[in-house]
């Protein structure tokens, strides 16, 4: 039986809320306990002193200080985590309360000549992105927002269906996996990273030579010193090493930023740091996946996906990098140590130590060369993988969260013949549901075309756009609002949102033909066309509509489209005649009651028999009495 996604959430919800409580209150107590060790400290550092005892008792304060700093930063770190979590499902009820428009819908990925994206609301404000988005990685955003607009083969749509099923369920590891990618998403400047990793790297044979040679005279300039106490070899070393280096450095830099970012920032300084501190991130997210367990074929290999040579997992590789990055840091701290023992007389234990330090960042810079050589180009994949995780992902919440949807049945076009959609209770994902309104609309067997007619505000264009953004749900892999929907791949056209260009020197009507001409080379390929047509041709004369749409419609059906258009031209609807048995009249009525129009949204057969234009300017206060006599 189907776990309850609002009971679900809001346990969920109450337990991190909670958990976040209890997290407040220890981190209130170890805020308290380190000022108190602190105090405690102090007092010991002062008694010891006066007493003239021995400073070992100074490690049992600082013992406890040491242990409360560790036992605070894991307590901060979980109560993030409780307020990521709580956060995480107080997005989900909203979701499921119809409160979710408005948080962040895709903006980037909106695109003015797609042929369909903006017609039916899938990026932007209250769009089927914000609803369906999980994704906290920026890849994770772009991977969706391809197979929401591209249509995939019926193969590929099958396994996303297999991978969303098995997913629906594993609500920790969605929780999981947006915390982790929270992170990812405000600290990791994907293309940066990918650009670096991916980027040829200048031979360095020749500087790999050169460090050990100096490394193993330094060495020896090192030994010979301690055996001699002759101090001037190591120091000549030690000034050859620092003008070797900074010769060098150009090649250095690039070898940690990258091409054409020399100079950035410390060579081996904080852009090594940076892209660390990127891949940890990433290695975070990592993580969590090879550890889940998957059964279906594309999961398991999504998961092989993140693995080198097959076995060795990527966050592993990640963390040597990281390891590289924290000697660099190390060395970074001792730096001028050397100095301080140089000005306390130490004179040889500061050039030996001077000397080793100085080798060590040329060292690190070697290991990112092999690390970047060997494992820089799988980088780009490991980040593919974890968006297409994240797009898998996003559909298995909205799985979760609407049980009563369905997956679609994919079917395969006949050779010759046309494309097929046959949809049964079909609702639109972005209404409410209190107030969604739920049709059937059947493109199958003989009929390739409706012709939607009907008043004013009836709602023609919402059932295009309701037919189209289930199509496009059920060709990304998901589940769609409606009891059952069979259908054969197709791809997608509409002309709902065609607008002028003041810019472009475009009116309305020259932009709506150049799209109709764009659909009618999509209906010549190989896969069916979905065509959804809003007022068609409304912005010329109707003679030359009538014919235009005529002549339109007629070449879509022969060659296989199936779609459906709207018009308030009761004209128009003579095509349904002229294409009979191909094309079909249906359409949505209204009427008034009183003073207000209503609409019940239910398709009927036949064409619309009256139009309610007069009455709608009347109602609101135009005069439109037709003069005397006629």
């Amino acid at each position: 039986m189907p776990v309850d996604p609002v009971r679900e959430y809001a346990a969920r919800l109450e337990a991190r809320r909670a958990a976040g409580a209890r997290l407040d209150r220890a981190d209130a107590r170890l805020s308290h306990a380190r000022l108190a060790t602190f105090g405690a400290g102090v007092v010991t550092v002062i008694a010891v002193w006066l007493a003239g005892a021995s400073f070992l008792w100074l490690g049992v304060p600082a013992t406890i200080f040491l242990w409360l700093i560790r036992r605070h930063d894991t307590v901060i770190r979980e109560q993030l985590a409780a307020r990521r979590g709580a956060a995480f499902y107080e997005r989900g009820l909203e979701r499921l309360a119809d409160r979710w428009s408005g948080t962040g819908g895709g903006d980037r990925f909106r695109e003015d000549l797609h042929t369909y994206a903006n017609d039916l609301d899938l990026f932007g404000p209250g769009s089927l992105f914000e609803l369906l988005s999980l994704a906290r990685t920026r890849t994770g955003e772009a991977v969706l927002a391809r197979w929401l607009t591209s249509q995939a083969d019926a193969g590929e749509v099958r396994s996303r269906q297999d991978a969303v099923a098995e997913l629906r369920d594993a609500l920790d590891l969605r929780e999981r996996m947006a915390l982790a990618g929270a992170d990812l998403r405000a600290a990791v400047q994907s293309d940066r990273l990918i650009e670096w990793a991916r980027e040829p790297l200048p031979p360095a044979r020749r500087l790999h030579v050169t460090t050990w040679i100096l490394t193993c005279a330094c060495a020896a300039g090192i030994l010979w010193m301690s055996a001699t106490s002759e101090w001037r070899p190591l120091a000549v070393l030690l000034l050859v090493q620092g003008i070797v280096f900074h010769r060098q450095r150009q090649l250095l830099e690039t070898i940690v930023t990258g091409a054409g970012r020399g100079g950035e920032a410390d060579f081996v300084g904080d852009s090594l740091v940076h892209r660390t501190a990127d891949l940890g991130v990433v290695a975070d997210v990592l993580r969590h996946l090879e550890a889940a367990a998957f059964r279906g074929a594309r999961l398991v290999a999504l998961r092989e996906r993140l693995a080198f040579d097959g076995n060795v997992p990527a966050s592993r590789i990640i963390r040597r990098l990281q390891r590289l990055s924290e000697i660099r840091g190390s060395t970074s701290n001792l730096a001028v140590f050397p100095l301080g023992l140089f000005l306390l007389g130490e004179l040889e234990l500061s050039l030996a130590l001077g000397t080793l330090v100085q080798l060590v960042a040329p060292h690190v810079v070697l290991g990112v060369d092999r690390w970047r050589r060997r494992h820089g180009p799988a980088v780009p994949g490991w980040l593919e993988a974890i968006g297409e995780f994240e797009a898998l992902s996003s559909l298995s919440g909205y799985h979760f969260e609407h049980p009563d949807d369905v997956f679609p049945e994919l079917l395969t076009s006949e050779r010759g013949g046309h494309g097929q959609l046959d949809g049964r209770q079909l609702g639109h994902p972005l209404l409410p549901a209190d107030t969604m309104v739920r049709n059937d609309v059947r493109l199958a067997g003989d009929t390739q075309l409706l012709v939607l007619s009907g008043s004013n505000m009836s709602g023609k264009s919402t059932l295009l756009r309701t037919v189209g953004i289930n199509a496009v749900l059920a060709l990304a892999g998901a589940p769609v609002r409606a009891s059952s929907l069979r259908l054969t791949p197709v791809v997608i056209g509409a002309t709902l949102r065609i607008q002028d260009s003041l810019q472009e020197g475009r009116s309305r009507f020259y932009a709506e033909i150049t799209r109709i001409r764009e659909l009618s080379d999509m209906a010549d390929g190989a896969v069916p066309l979905l065509f959804l047509l809003d007022e068609l041709f409304h912005g010329t004369n109707s003679h030359d509509r009538l014919v235009g749409a005529s002549g339109v419609l007629r070449s879509f059906v022969e060659r296989g489209a199936i779609g459906l258009i709207t018009t308030h031209d009761l004209a128009l609807t003579a095509v349904a005649d002229e294409l009979a048995p191909r094309a079909v009249n249906v359409h949505f009525e209204d009427w008034f009651d009183g003073g207000d129009i209503r609409f019940d949204y239910r398709v009927k057969p036949g064409p619309v028999t009256r139009s309610n234009a007069l009455a709608l300017m009347r109602a609101v206060g135009l005069k439109v009495e037709a003069p005397s006599g006629r």
